[in-house]
């Protein structure tokens, strides 16, 4: 396999796995492109590499700066934006999972908070009740693992993931 080859392969396999995070294909692909450059790439840069149009490129861009995934870089006497994928592994888990818990667990926490108001005496409200207290128990450790997470550093993440497989 050529050097060309594998970078496709790894462009197209982080595209996919980007569709688990909760991110559309083209911005995973971006980050990926981004990731395996060894300097800044400017728009133009990433919509020739990719073959995705300035829109795609620039709404996805942003998005991923959003994220904390990727910064700007500026080059003395360049008029042009370039960009930087974040290159530490635990940053990049760090604000994914910051992301995804922003977008889909605290609107959920939320929601449950106000079932958790439902009344009633009936066997079905009582059921009702029951099951969106188990589901925000869990929820609520989840999240607080998660914000125990985010606030640790690689080293503490990997020696308990070691100890956890072991």
């Amino acid at each position: 396999m050529t050097l060309q080859e594998g970078k496709d392969k790894f462009i197209q396999s982080w595209g996919t796995l980007g569709s688990n995070w909760g991110i559309n294909r083209t911005m995973a692909q971006i980050h990926a492109l981004l990731l395996i450059s060894p300097e800044a790439l400017s728009a133009d840069d990433i919509i020739e590499e990719l073959k995705i149009s300035r829109g795609n490129a620039n709404m996805n861009i942003r998005a991923l700066i959003d994220w904390g995934l990727v910064y700007k870089e500026l080059k003395p006497g360049e008029r042009r934006e370039f960009f930087v994928a974040e290159k530490d592994m635990w940053e990049v888990v760090k604000n994914i999972i910051i992301q995804r818990k922003k977008k889909e667990l605290e609107p959920m926490l939320r929601v449950l908070d106000e079932l958790s108001s439902v009344e009633g005496e009936d066997e079905q409200t009582q059921m009702f009740t029951e099951v969106i207290k188990d589901i925000k128990l869990f929820s609520s450790k989840a999240d607080s693992t998660l914000d125990t997470l985010i606030k640790a550093d690689s080293n503490w993440f990997v020696g308990t993931f070691m100890k956890m497989i072991k």
